[in-house]
C-alpha cells in the first residue's frame, strides 16, 4: 500500500471526467489501497483516484474521529459514485483539497445526501449522508466530474490563502466571516 504523488490543480488530467468502471477486477482492490495510503499520508480526508492519476471514478472519504463525528474513522469506498438524491437545503463550509495547494473557499453544497454506486468488493451501495459526510462525498464526486471546489465559490473574495502546515479550520477562524466548525481539507 505505497502512497502516490497527488495530481495537482495545474494538470488538465483534473479537469477531465473520469472513466466509469466497468468491472471491479483484483487490481481494483491494489488502486483502492493505494488511494487510503495516500490519503492517510496527505492528513486528507477523501480521494479521488484521478487525484492520484487514475481517471476512473473510484472515491475514498474516511472522516476524522471524535465526539462530534459519530462516522468519524469509518472507510467508505464507493465506485462510480453518483448522487441520487440531494437536499434542497443548502449549507455553507469551507474546503480545501489535497490537489489545490494553498487555498481554501467558502462553498454552498446540500445539506444532505444519499450517494449510490459500487463497494469495494462491486455490491450495490446506498449511502446517506448529512453535514460534514456529504459535503465530503459531494467534493469527492466533483473531482470524477472535472469540477475543482474554486469551481464552486461563487465570489472570489470568499478565497482565502493558507500557509503549508496550516489547517484549514485554524485558518478560517482568522477570515471575515469566518465558520470555524467546517474546516476541510479533502
Amino acid at each position: 500500500m505505497p502512497a502516490r504523488p497527488i495530481v495537482f490543480s495545474d494538470s488538465p488530467l483534473l479537469r477531465e471526467k473520469s472513466r466509469h468502471v466497468r468491472r471491479v477486477r483484483p487490481a481494483m482492490q491494489q488502486l483502492i489501497d493505494d488511494m487510503v495510503a495516500t490519503m492517510r499520508a496527505a492528513n486528507g480526508i477523501g480521494l479521488a483516484a484521478v487525484q492520484i492519476g487514475v481517471p476512473e471514478r473510484v472515491i475514498v472519504v474516511r472522516l476524522p474521529e471524535n465526539e462530534e463525528n459519530p462516522e468519524g474513522s469509518k472507510l467508505y469506498v464507493v465506485i462510480n459514485p453518483q448522487l441520487a438524491r440531494k437536499s434542497r437545503e443548502m449549507e455553507e463550509g469551507i474546503e480545501g483539497c489535497l490537489s489545490v495547494s494553498g487555498l481554501v473557499g467558502e462553498v454552498s453544497r446540500h445539506r444532505a445526501v444519499t450517494v449510490k454506486g459500487l463497494g469495494r468488493q462491486g455490491q450495490a451501495v446506498r449511502i446517506k449522508a448529512e453535514g460534514f459526510l456529504a459535503r465530503v462525498f459531494q467534493h469527492e464526486i466533483d473531482h470524477c466530474d472535472g469540477i475543482l471546489f474554486l469551481d464552486r465559490v461563487e465570489d472570489s473574495e470568499k478565497i482565502w490563502p493558507i500557509t503549508k502546515g496550516e489547517e484549514a479550520a485554524e485558518a478560517v477562524q482568522e477570515m471575515p466571516g469566518g465558520v470555524s466548525s467546517s474546516g476541510l481539507l479533502v
